[in-house]
């Protein structure tokens, strides 16, 4: 048989130098050793000398050859010349070339300590952000339910806004003698009251200070989340929006909404520039002082924020730098007080007016009701942060040196701030205000307060019953003491509507309840033509001066004194009948109106 007509050569026959053992499908070959991959041809595949394999795709019946030990010679012209361009060879056997090392085709990453990063991030500042307008919408939703009649204190603010504003718009003379009532500077935060009132009458001046207290939770909001994290600054804005001291500010036409709003910008600028040269806290100062002036109760939270100064900055700039800021601020911030007198007006006002006649272990249980709570879980935080640094709270782990003396220094400077308040009312003797003034140890306060939540709620939200338990405690009892103070103070509308028919705008009137008859009769009766009861005014009394007198039976201690010189220069003049007597509650107390009209 000739070799060239061999059924070797048919179409479906493998070419001579192949080996049948190569085309067992089982047998191994080590990747190892050698790495080949095979690649058909495109198109298709022309043999020399075979023109029935020229149709012939190349994918078609030609079986896949499988892997060969080593590449055969190829002779040129010879048929062994055919499949050379039916195969690509990236690898060749490991006896003419090192073997190519096999990349595996999975990996198992680093697996990290954590699973979660508390370095700060976009999404969770976004998420902060959108808890924070939660917080506002509740703090506004729970005061503004608060709408009542004006209370003596309110009014009074009104009455020397009015007049401050006209003063400054036109240069109308101030008549009221109720100047010196305000508890702050007249020039400040009564004419702001005063334009708003104009505008809006009450409403207008009680939605002022909801502004200048969602501000005030803001600023804190950014300030614990600058010393910790979002996590902290959420849940201490949390706790403080509901106290029943930021609900009553927040709704209510007093100095106290806009110097605490003054006292957080001052904590704010302390906080942010703990990194910055010492030059840059003094930044701070005219902020402080003008919440002091605003507020003369504000000037007893100054020395925390002296102290947040040398605390905050320690880490970064050591102890004599962090030293240097507090001092540095504590003269940017006595200078103004100084050369304006606002510091003697302090003094005289605030830190050393009469004495009440409340027990003093009253004060300390009525303000445990409103804050006791709020407090625990500040000292709570303050045990936990001392105890143990991190649970992931601070933002800057890597920069910041732990020291427990430190953090206990400064978790006792904000949780002491908060009792610095009931304390001066309980020396004093009286509560009058304490429910507003709280407010501003409380503020500062309130980043431990949220420490305190989180380190309820645990690493990775372990507990969230527990702090959800707690904020839940803490609204409910904002809620009913907010609403309680709100209609504590006496209604002011049956007292206007009898003296509105016994007034006219030129008699000189004689009133113990300073404030309410002056803002209700303001369309009948000019303010300077109210004369406040002050003592030593019996005489004028028994002759018949005044056209009109009205006292109040609830006052106590001097006030009472006074009451009873008023009554006894009544009977003995003879000038007067009394033409009604209206029962009235005033923070609690039962009390009762008489008017007395000349006859």
């Amino acid at each position: 048989m000739n070799e060239q007509t061999d059924s070797w050569f048919s179409p479906a026959s493998p070419p001579p130098d192949w080996d049948p053992a190569q085309a067992d499908p089982n047998r191994y070959t080590d990747p190892a050793v050698q790495q080949v991959r095979y690649r058909r041809p495109v198109g298709t595949q022309h043999f020399h000398g075979h023109p029935d394999l020229a149709a012939t795709p190349t994918g078609g019946q030609m079986p896949a050859p499988a892997v060969q030990s080593a590449p055969a010679a190829v002779v040129p012209g010879t048929e062994s010349d055919r499949y050379e361009g039916q195969f690509e060879y990236e690898g060749v056997d490991e006896r003419y070339e090192s073997p190519v090392a096999e990349k595996a085709a999975y990996e198992i990453p680093e697996t990290p300590e954590t699973g979660w990063s508390a370095a700060p991030s976009r999404r969770r500042r976004w998420i902060g952000r959108i808890l924070l307008l939660g917080v506002l919408a509740m703090q506004a939703l729970l005061s503004l339910r608060l709408g009542d009649s004006a209370s003596a204190e309110e009014s009074i603010n009104l009455v020397v806004g009015r007049q401050e504003y006209a003063h400054l718009v036109d240069g109308t003379a101030v008549t009221t003698d109720l100047v010196d009532r305000v508890p702050g500077a007249a020039s400040l935060y009564p004419v702001l009251a005063g334009a708003a009132d104009e505008l809006h009458g009450l409403a207008g001046a009680r939605l002022l200070s909801l502004l200048f207290a969602l501000v005030a939770t803001t600023l804190l909001y950014s300030l614990t989340r600058r010393m910790f994290n979002e996590r902290v600054a959420s849940s201490g804005a949390a706790a403080y929006a509901v106290l029943q001291s930021t609900v009553v500010t927040g709704y209510y036409a007093s100095p106290d909404a806009l110097a605490l709003m003054l006292v957080a910008l001052a904590a704010w600028i302390v906080v942010y520039t703990d990194r910055t040269p010492a030059l840059a806290v003094l930044a701070a100062a005219p902020v402080a002082a003008l919440a002091a002036a605003v507020n003369h109760t504000a000037v007893l939270v100054l020395p925390t924020l002296l102290l947040l100064a040398v605390h905050t900055a320690w880490p970064y700039k050591g102890p004599a730098k962090g030293i240097l800021r507090g001092v540095l601020l504590g003269i940017g911030t006595a200078a103004p007080l100084v050369v304006t007198g606002v510091l003697t007006d302090i003094s005289d006002g605030t830190l050393s007016r009469g004495q009440g006649s409340e027990s003093a272990l009253d004060i300390l249980n009525t303000s445990a009701q409103w804050s006791g709570l709020f407090l625990l879980l500040a000292c709570g935080g303050t045990f936990a942060w001392v105890r143990r640094e991190r649970m992931n709270e601070a933002v800057d782990m890597d920069s910041v040196p732990g020291s427990p003396l430190r953090r206990a220094a400064l978790g006792l400077t904000l949780c002491a701030t908060a009792a610095l308040v009931p304390l001066l009312q309980a020396q004093l003797h009286t509560s009058v205000g304490m429910f507003r003034h709280i407010a501003f140890g409380l503020l500062l306060a309130a980043p431990m307060a949220g420490l305190g939540i989180t380190r309820m709620i645990g690493a990775h939200f372990r507990h969230p019953q527990l702090g959800i338990l707690a904020w839940v405690l803490m609204l409910a009892l904002g809620i009913s003491q907010s609403a309680d103070r709100s209609e504590s103070w006496a209604s002011s509308g049956n007292l206007a509507e009898v003296l509105r028919s016994h007034v006219d705008t030129e008699g000189t009137y004689l009133t113990e309840v300073d404030g309410l008859p002056q803002y209700y009769l303001d369309s009948v009766t000019d303010a300077g033509q109210w004369v406040s009861l002050r003592g030593g005014q019996g005489d004028e009394v028994r002759k018949g001066r005044y056209g009109l007198i009205v006292l109040d039976t609830g006052s106590s201690g001097a006030a009472a004194a006074r009451d009873k010189a008023v009554t006894d220069a009544i009977r003995a003049g003879g000038h007067y009948r009394l033409i009604a007597q209206l029962p009235h509650r005033d923070t609690g107390k039962a009390g009762v109106y008489r008017v007395y009209v000349k006859q």
